[in-house]
């Protein structure tokens, strides 16, 4: 990336405490003493103290550290939803030395194949609810370990049964699976007198592998080490420090804990801190969502524009006591005007909206919650600094629109096994091209003014046209397609695809159908339109920007109701 001495960079103010750590579990460790009887996680009624994660974890890593092939760098699969077994797993992994690679519970086979093998994956906890899909794939890779766990495992008898057989036997959610070398979760956590011997990590060690697109292309791990990781639970600790008491808290996690943004902020930040998470299992259950707020007194409250606004449409929300509401934080997706000002009327409560990526684990910029401009993604965290840049990477004054660029401890080490992906993203210097434009104001703060590649962001997840495009020409009745992202009310932005068929009989509701079949649920194009020829530049690349300037405003073929 090209340098100047006239570049305009806009930095934080800076990071300090970073060198007295040099693991994620140094802080895990310390946190845990400190506030050993203070709640750590709450979900479905049942709580678990710092003292009851550090014993639980201690005796997951401990029967990790009994299988000879298992060692320090090993990569572990976390497939599960928010629940109380994903800290205790992450903390014990963490412990053993293992490198933790968060899965999507509702990934399709091809997307879990794909995962475990591109990281090396050789064990694994995951629900019970999605062990038939690992059964399909787990011959075609690494995987020789594998920790099955149903939902209601850490809870007390006899509540613990009626959970399980409820989800089991009632609801029906458990489809039947063969997986023989499988053990249950509670057996790893049963002990034997054996302590675990905490992995000596070193800072510069990689702690998660956690999966992104990226700027462009097909999924990739994003490096995180033990120093990134560190460094934004502190970064997140300057910022609300003066607002937040140490383990007084009581944090809403309603995002899934495999997300970057719910990973860093509920599961470290909030450790870090003595603060009480009460995590949800199951957001899209609004009625159950709002029944457990009204029994939960909390002060701060995690979400994204999605879930504010669908929230704020329901009476027994609105009835609800904001009394204790210090803090509301917004990521994952462009906050609106229109839902910032409804929840501030609902709530008494401004949000705080900030951005970050995967690759910054996530946070890099944020509003400052004294100060916040609606419509900006604010000014860099401690530690961070922050420029625009031309296409030849030559920094841009204020108030010129180029790519952002980003600097700091949090950036990630690189791309797993990519070289040529890390080398097209992060500088020598240790600049990230992030891929969206922005703009710098006069007054610092970042706006972001356009995305330059051609990701499209459904209710806070990168999805990618690329994947799209080649699981649909997959199919036998499609000779081209092109994915491009549209305004939705509900989502932000939806999936519209754009189909050339080979044969009249190609029906697009069936088209969707069948990418239900082999896309997670939210990649799933919401509109297929029908088109003769795509259009395409004179070297014959599809112009997705075009299709999408077409379609913004105008949605297309309906969805099915």
């Amino acid at each position: 990336m090209a340098d100047s001495a006239n570049a305009h960079v806009e930095s934080g103010v800076p990071l300090t405490g970073l060198e007295a750590f040099h693991s994620v579990n140094d802080i895990i460790a310390d946190a845990c003493r400190r506030y050993a009887d203070k709640p750590a996680f709450s979900c479905m009624g049942k709580t678990l103290s710092y003292a009851d994660i550090d014993r639980l974890a201690d005796r997951f890593a401990a029967w990790l550290q009994s299988h000879d092939d298992l060692a320090p760098g090993d990569r572990i699969a976390i497939q599960l939803p928010n629940v109380l077994q994903f800290p205790v797993a992450v903390f014990g992994a963490l412990r053993a030395g293992l490198v933790i690679v968060n899965t999507n519970p509702l990934y399709t086979e091809r997307e879990m194949r794909h995962q475990f093998r591109d990281a090396g994956v050789k064990a694994i906890v995951v629900l019970a609810n999605m062990a038939h899909k690992l059964e399909n794939v787990i011959a075609q890779t690494d995987i020789r370990h594998v920790v099955v766990t149903e939902m209601g495992d850490l809870h007390d008898w006899p509540k613990r049964a009626l959970i399980n057989v409820v989800v089991r036997r009632v609801k029906k959610m458990v489809p039947a699976y063969s997986l023989p070398q499988a053990v249950g979760f509670r057996r790893t956590l049963a002990g034997g007198g054996r302590a675990a011997k905490v992995a000596a990590g070193q800072d510069e060690e990689i702690a998660v592998l956690q999966y992104t697109g990226g700027t462009t292309g097909v999924a990739k791990g994003a490096m995180l080490t033990h120093r990134n990781l560190i460094a934004n639970m502190l970064q997140t600790q300057e910022l609300l420090g003066d607002t937040l008491e140490n383990g007084r808290e009581t944090i809403i996690a309603p995002l899934p804990c495999y997300h970057i943004y719910t990973f860093t902020v509920n599961c470290l930040y909030a450790m870090t801190t003595g603060q009480h998470n009460i995590l949800i299992p199951n957001p899209r259950d609004i009625a159950g969502f709002v029944k457990t707020l009204s029994k939960t007194p909390f002060t701060v409250f995690v979400g994204l524009n999605t879930l504010f606004n669908a929230l704020c449409q329901r009476d027994d929300f609105k009835a609800l006591d904001f009394s204790r509401l210090k803090f509301t934080i917004s990521g994952g997706m462009a906050l609106t005007q229109a839902t910032a000002k409804r929840w501030q009327e609902v709530t008494g409560n401004g949000i705080v909206e900030g951005y970050g990526l995967t690759e910054t684990s996530p946070i890099a910029l944020v509003n400052p919650p004294d100060a916040a401009q609606i419509g900006t993604i604010g000014r860099p965290v401690a530690g961070t600094s922050v420029r625009v840049v031309d296409d030849e990477g030559r920094a841009l004054p204020p108030g010129e629109s180029g790519e952002l660029c980003i600097k700091g401890p949090q950036v990630m080490k690189g791309y797993w096994n990519r070289p040529e992906d890390t080398a097209k993203t992060l500088s020598d210097d240790g600049w990230l091209r992030t891929g969206d434009m922005a703009v710098v104001q006069e007054d610092g703060y970042v706006k972001i003014v356009d995305r330059k590649k051609d990701m499209i962001l459904v209710s806070g997840f990168n999805v990618y046209p690329n994947e799209i495009e080649e699981v649909v020409v997959g199919h036998p009745d499609v000779l081209e397609a092109a994915a491009v992202g549209v305004p939705d009310e509900e989502t932000g932005e939806a999936v519209k695809l754009f189909v050339v068929a080979r044969n009249e009989s190609l029906d697009p509701q069936a088209l969707r159908q069948w990418c239900k079949r082999e896309l997670t649920a939210y990649k799933v194009p919401k509109f297929v339109e029908l088109r003769d020829e795509l259009p395409k530049s004179n070297v014959g690349k599809v112009l997705r920007r075009e299709l999408r300037d077409e379609a913004s405003g105008k949605a297309g073929d309906e969805p099915p109701a």
